[in-house]
This record gives C-alpha cells, sequence and structure tokens, in this order.
C-alpha cells in the first residue's frame, strides 16, 4: 500500500502538520521531532507527492521550455546554461522539443498551463494566430530567448542578429573577400532569418559589392543543409573565395562537403559560421564564427524570467540585448586586406 503522511506522523509520534513541516524544510522544528520524522521516513520508504505539494503551497517551482531543436549545438547549449541558473534558483525544468512543428508548441505551451508552471521560456519564434493568443492570455510570466519576441508586451534576451551579420560580413571584406556567399536560414524567421541576411546584404551595398545570385542560398540552419547547399556552391564555374554560413552547423556541413571534394579550407574556400557554439572549436580546422553570448544569454534569460515570477522591483521592462563578438579561428583566410575600409 502507498505510505501516506499520516503513516510517517503515526510511526515517528508526531503530528501530521510536525512532519509536514520538516518536508518543507521549515526552521521552527525541533532537532528531536526531525530526527524522528527522518527515521520514520527512512523506516517506510515514504516518497511525498510532488503534485499533492505543490498543490498545497500553490508553487510548482517548474519552469516549462520550449526548444525549436535539441540536435543543434546551438540550442543544447544554451539549455545547459538554463538549466545551471535554474537549479541556482530551485526551479526544475521541462523541456519540449518542438522540431519546428507550431501544432506541437500550442500542445505544449497548454501542457505547461494545466502543470502550472511558474513560468516559460520560448526559444522560437514561428508563431500563428493561437499561440500570440495564447501568450497574450497566459496567466504565468513568458520571456523569449536568443528571439525576438511577436508581441512587444513581452521580453526577449537577444543580441542585434542585424549588426551581428553586418558586422561579420564587414570583417571578410576587410579580409579582401569580394566573392562571399551566403548560406542563410529561414527567411520565415526574422531574427535569424531576415534580419542575418538583410545585415549581410547591406553590408555589401554599403562597399559596393555585387555577388551573383547563385552565392545566396536559404537552408535551415542544420548540418546537411549546410553540405547541400555548398556541393550547390562548388559546382559553379566561379565559386565563392568565401562562405558565410547563418549557424554553425551549416558552417561544418560547408566544411565538410568542401574536404569531402578534396579541397582545403581556408587555402581554396573559407568559412565563417554565426553563433559561436562549441563545436566551431572542435572541428579542423576550427571556424570562425560570429559569437552569441550563449551561456550569458542562457544565465540572464532565467534570472530575469526568475525576477518576472517573484515581481522583483528591477524585473526588465524592454528587451536585454547582449554583446556580440566575431571570434577569429582558422577557417577564414586574408586575400588582400582593404585599406580604405
Amino acid at each position: 500500500m502507498t505510505v501516506k503522511i499520516k503513516d510517517v506522523a503515526r510511526r515517528a509520534g508526531v503530528s501530521v502538520t510536525s512532519v509536514s513541516r520538516v518536508l518543507n524544510g521549515e526552521k521552527y522544528v525541533s532537532e528531536d521531532i526531525l530526527n524522528r520524522v527522518n527515521q520514520a521516513i527512512e523506516e517506510l520508504n515514504y516518497s511525498p507527492s510532488y503534485i499533492a505539494r505543490s498543490l498545497k503551497k500553490q508553487k510548482t517551482n517548474t519552469i516549462g521550455v520550449i526548444v525549436p531543436d535539441l540536435t543543434s549545438n546551438f540550442y543544447s547549449t544554451i539549455l545547459s546554461s538554463i538549466e545551471e541558473a535554474a537549479s541556482k534558483y530551485g526551479y526544475n525544468l521541462i523541456v519540449c522539443n518542438i522540431a519546428e512543428n507550431l501544432g506541437k508548441e500550442l500542445k505544449y505551451l497548454h501542457i505547461f498551463q494545466e502543470m502550472r508552471v511558474e513560468g516559460i521560456i520560448i526559444m522560437h519564434e514561428k508563431t500563428n494566430e493561437d499561440i500570440v493568443n495564447f501568450i497574450r492570455n497566459a496567466t504565468m510570466p513568458i520571456l523569449f530567448s536568443s528571439v525576438q519576441s511577436p508581441d512587444a508586451d513581452f521580453i526577449s534576451v537577444l543580441i542585434d542578429d542585424y549588426q551581428a551579420a553586418f558586422d561579420a560580413t564587414e570583417y571578410l571584406i576587410r579580409s579582401g573577400h569580394t566573392a562571399i556567399s551566403y548560406l542563410g536560414g529561414d527567411l520565415e524567421d526574422v531574427t535569424s532569418g531576415q534580419n542575418r541576411y538583410n545585415g549581410f546584404r547591406d553590408a555589401l551595398r554599403k562597399h559596393d559589392i555585387t555577388i551573383p545570385e547563385e552565392y545566396v542560398k536559404f537552408g535551415d540552419y542544420k548540418l546537411p543543409s549546410g553540405h547541400r547547399l555548398m556541393g550547390e556552391l562548388l559546382a559553379l564555374a566561379q565559386p565563392p573565395t568565401v562562405v558565410f554560413a547563418a549557424s554553425d552547423d551549416m558552417a561544418v556541413g560547408a566544411l565538410n562537403c568542401v574536404l569531402d571534394q578534396g579541397l582545403r579550407v581556408p587555402e581554396d574556400v573559407s568559412i565563417m559560421g554565426f553563433d559561436g557554439s562549441t563545436i566551431t572549436d572542435i572541428v579542423r580546422p576550427s571556424i570562425t564564427s560570429m559569437q552569441q553570448p550563449i551561456y550569458e544569454m542562457g544565465q540572464v534569460s532565467l534570472e530575469n524570467l526568475h525576477r518576472l515570477i517573484i515581481r522583483d522591483k528591477q524585473r526588465p521592462q524592454a528587451d536585454i540585448m547582449l554583446q556580440h563578438q566575431l571570434v577569429v579561428r582558422e577557417s577564414c583566410k586574408t586575400m588582400h586586406p582593404s585599406t580604405s575600409l
């Protein structure tokens, strides 16, 4: 039979209230009662019901996280940082991998609501009317991490993706490259799709550089996509001298394609990624990347969601913009540096 809290109280010779105080870690419990209750718990192998305790306290200490793709090096890294910060504040995480499926996202949001999570972190920006209506009417705080919120009433923690892509492209131009290719993501994504592509395009325009239409290709941020698109570029009569990929996973895919065809990086073609995930420093040659502060982004996201949950006076009132940084590694070479920029 299931052991109940009253069974523990009977074995310890104390009241149910005393057992409850011990379980909740309250300060005002005598050492004698504490020892008797703990001994009874051990003898009876008692395990308190998490759900029952949460309902009674009206607090679940649980945070829901929506992740678009757990296979991505970027999302697995930021999720690790969020979990570390959550543990520090006493929260448990429920992580839902939606695989870019809006139907799954809406389903999990309703599950989070039914489970009475304390707050939600969303790392996915594609949306529909049902999802927008949910977040507008949500009873718990919601924060967006690494992507722009679809509603101005919600806080986002992110970088300036447009400026980061602009700066990355200018670095390539300063390094003497003019035959620059861009491997982008889904243009339905405002943050990583549109903003990064627009930053790339406007940097070329600023420096009066025109590239063939075939140099711009779009995939899905994943490694196989980068490999396939790189193959298309290498098949051109005049391939680019450098490829700027909108994600590190795509950059690694492009790198593998170049090596598979018996060519060299950066001697035959240079490659730059975006995100600064750990994979860029693991592969050889290591990949130059426009780095997001991934660890900091996860920490800041959880800390500010916590402030929203407890209604702290320091809770954020506007989006939190973190600083990007170019990390130069082995995969990009200098052609003939321009001194006119």
